[in-house]
């Protein structure tokens, strides 16, 4: 990516924009997007059903597609001249709009390719969701809103909470698609100065109350139901009488052929289970010297099923697996390392050499059963210390290997907190708050710290059944990880979550004297590797002094830099200092002899950092020369 810095735009602007400028708009100012939607949506919905749909629009408002910006970024100037929020606004504006229009206007206007919600989608059962009551003025604004066009609605939304001025306005619901703009001004003129009301609690959707629906209702739809599922369940009983039925293996499908091998991989008592005290003489820790643990090992009934789906799941058994795992069949039998209940649930974990598998069932049936998968092949003690076992309500359960002594949580972001994680005599741990599902501002980051007696390692939980192992370090030679070094850099292990990442290292390549006595920077560098060896994330960030966190000044895929076989990076960022002036900063490695940009700013520095003056939205491309003479380009 070429460094980069977006000229701020009209708050009606609805340019392409980098999607995470985009998600950290809607992210920052969610509940006002959803009062604006909820506004501008048809009033005949409902009150529960507008509340759901202006929710499910504002999240499906982010843009499609991933654009790779080649700007340098520049610092965030708040709302109002926000890329990002503007374009989140107007999509928001313009799916609301269109909920109201008839499917067969949508059809000849040519707009079903844009998202349209059904008008069933989403569903809350049991429950009506509405906003708290106002009084006497909101009721009668909102009466006297109930009869306005949705192009009105809009406009006095806009006019009211998100306070743009007439002209702002016409631009947007212009942009739209609204065809008569004034028409709609002119009827928003109704409410008069009454359009303040809209900021009160009776229009706020993120505020709700909760009340039952029809209950006597309920209870008639109820009874018939489990009448049909009886006669439905009898049907089934009769119709599966011939064969062998779908019992024995519970939520797995049916065999389609006999082979012997394989028949011979799915037999519980085929399963390798290594003993208690094996990894004290074994010749490598990693997880072949897992014992199997666990108050299930002995039950045959659920190893069965949980090999049986493992070959052949059923449709009703949810599938996962980390980008690039295969999720076939084992190719022999497996070794168990752990069989037990957690939670509300029986948990199975095998591994056949190259993977684990976690299946795992409700504790009163098979109906929902989940399979996972996750690469482990070539892992050593660094990265066979803890596999995922559950997780429920945000938090997430661990099972450790033997030799780990004792776990503590640590919070990245408050570095110099600790607690003790107390564990099962199994090496299963207590539940904590995980960061995989985290959404919203980035106020926390627990991290699982595993002291293995000559040596403590840090862990995080990034959506996968194996933790990323977390190091500190110039690329080829990390060390273990501190909290207090990953402090400023830990809210950016969001962008790798779900990607099968193997381990997270991170070091400081250059420090930088700002220009106007502002102090030094930081430019650090983060990477990414995964389980597949040729797919990375590279993140080359920006901390200036006085800042708990670093900003994200490149990014690259895929990359060797920053890594062990090429330790080199580049990377820029527009700044701007106290006293008001730009400054284009831009910062290689030590071996870096010069720096050159080109573009909107022209200046070459020799050495490994560059600062130069800089008009506002200036763009430029950076390229930089070794030591050694080889030519590097910044972080793309």
């Amino acid at each position: 990516m070429q460094p980069q810095h977006v000229a701020p735009r009209p708050a009606h602007a609805a340019g392409v924009v980098d999607v995470e400028r985009a998600e950290a708009a809607l992210v920052e100012h969610y509940p006002r997007l959803v009062r604006l939607a909820y506004l501008v949506l048809p009033p005949g919905l409902g009150r529960t059903r507008r509340v759901l749909t202006a929710h499910a629009l504002v999240q499906r408002a982010l843009p499609r597609g991933r654009r790779r910006a080649s700007v340098i970024p520049a610092q965030s100037r708040g709302r109002d001249g926000d890329p990002g929020y503007a374009y989140v606004r107007l999509q928001v504006v313009r799916t609301a709009l269109e909920a109201g229009l008839p499917l067969w206007r949508r059809v000849r206007a040519g707009r079903l390719a844009r998202p349209a919600l059904p008008p069933l989608l989403p569903q809350v059962w049991g429950l009506k969701l509405f906003p708290r009551s106002g009084g006497a003025d909101e009721l009668a604004l909102d009466q006297r809103l109930s009869a306005f066009s949705a192009a009105a609605r809009a406009a006095c939304a806009l006019r009211g909470p998100e306070r743009l001025s007439d002209g702002d306005v016409r631009a947007l619901l212009t942009a739209a698609g609204v065809a008569e703009p004034d028409a709609a001004l002119e009827e928003a003129n109704g409410v008069g100065a009454r359009h303040a009301l809209l900021d009160s609690p009776e229009f706020d959707p993120c505020t709700l109350q909760a009340r039952p629906t029809d209950l006597v209702r309920r209870r008639q739809h109820t009874k018939a139901a489990l009448a049909a599922a009886a006669a439905l369940a009898v049907s089934g009983a009769l119709l599966g009488l011939p064969g062998e039925g779908w019992g024995p293996d519970g939520a797995a499908a049916p065999p389609y052929a006999r082979n012997p091998a394989a028949q011979a991989a799915l037999e519980p008592g085929q399963l390798t289970k290594v003993p208690a005290g094996a990894w004290k003489t074994a010749a490598r820790l990693d997880f072949s010297a897992w014992p199997a643990r666990g108050n299930l090992v002995g039950n045959t009934a659920l190893l069965r099923r949980a090999l049986a789906v493992w070959a052949r799941p059923g449709g009703s058994v949810q599938v996962s697996a980390t980008p690039g795992t295969p999720s076939g069949a084992p190719p022999g039998p497996p070794q168990l390392l752990y069989a037990g209940e957690v939670g509300q649930a029986r948990v199975v974990l095998l591994h056949d050499g190259l993977r684990i598998a976690r299946y795992a069932e409700p504790q009163d049936g098979t109906s929902g059963a989940a399979l996972d998968f996750a690469r482990v092949d070539g892992a050593d003690d660094a990265e066979a210390n803890a596999l995922v076992l559950h997780r429920a309500d945000g938090n997430v359960r661990y099972l450790t290997a033997p030799w780990v002594r004792r776990t503590t949580v640590r919070d990245l972001l408050k570095s110099d907190t600790a607690v003790v994680l107390r564990r099962s005599p199994d090496g299963v741990t207590d539940p904590f708050v995980s960061p995989a599902q985290q959404s919203g501002a980035c106020t926390s980051w627990h991290v699982l710290q595993l002291d293995e007696g000559s040596r403590t390692r840090l862990t995080t939980d990034l959506g996968e059944l194996v933790p990323a192992r977390l190091t500190w370090g110039r690329p080829g030679s990390p060390r273990e990880a501190t909290p207090s070094r990953w402090s400023p850099l830990a809210c950016s292990l969001a962008t790798v979550r779900g990607q099968g990442v193997r381990s997270v290292n991170a070091w400081q390549y250059a420090r930088q004297p700002l220009p106007d006595a502002s102090g030094t920077a930081e430019w650090l560098c983060t990477r990414a590797d995964t389980w597949r060896d040729t797919d990375s994330r590279v993140l080359a960030q920006f901390r200036t002094p006085g800042k708990p966190y670093a900003a994200i000044a490149a990014k690259a895929e895929n990359s060797p830099a920053c890594g062990p076989r090429d330790a080199h990076v580049l990377a820029g960022v527009m700044w701007k200092a106290q006293t008001g002036r730009w400054y284009l900063l831009a910062a290689g490695a030590r071996d870096t002899a010069s720096i050159t940009t080109t573009g909107g700013v022209r200046a070459t520095a020799r050495g490994h950092l560059l600062a130069v003056p800089a008009e506002d939205g200036a763009r430029a491309d950076l390229e930089g020369e070794l030591r050694n003479g080889r030519a590097i380009s910044s972080l793309r």
